[in-house]
């Protein structure tokens, strides 16, 4: 599926009041209609040392492939649940932007996988992530 800018303005309509704002990730789409997330490396994001934490990294990518997720489903009738998160760390990042692109690479009728790729602002890789979603019918 492509995702377009109304898809992005839905997105960040869904921020307020949850980790996602807190850690300051927004959304957007590229011009090949992937989705996409936009996280600040700054003190919400830090770790000890002044490097971006592997945890906020994670919350990012399951943001992202979850997010995914929501818009391709009808959500007056089901609900996504992350059951899995993986994330493999290449490079630190002290200071500026972390960019995710998600592709979706199985979309099953109960469980979505995500892969999702992390770079920083001059488009180096910083994680490999991984994402299993499951899609639960919501009570009534």
């Amino acid at each position: 599926m492509a995702y377009t800018a109304k898809h992005a303005a839905m997105a960040n309509s869904l921020r307020p009041n949850t980790l996602v704002a807190h850690l300051g990730i927004r959304y957007d789409v590229d011009e090949q209609g992937r989705l996409l997330a936009h996280m600040p490396v700054d003190e919400r994001t830090h770790q000890p040392m002044g490097l971006l934490h592997g945890g906020a990294t994670a919350a990012l990518a399951e943001s992202l492939g979850s997010m995914g997720s929501a818009l391709l489903i009808d959500r007056e009738k089901q609900a996504v649940v992350g059951i899995e998160v993986n994330a493999n760390h290449m490079r630190g990042v002290r200071a500026g932007e972390v960019h995710a692109t998600g592709e979706l690479v199985h979309q099953g009728r109960s469980t979505h996988v995500w892969d999702v790729r992390v770079t920083d602002d001059e488009a180096r890789l910083v994680a490999v992530c991984r994402l299993t979603n499951l899609i639960i019918d919501r009570k009534p």
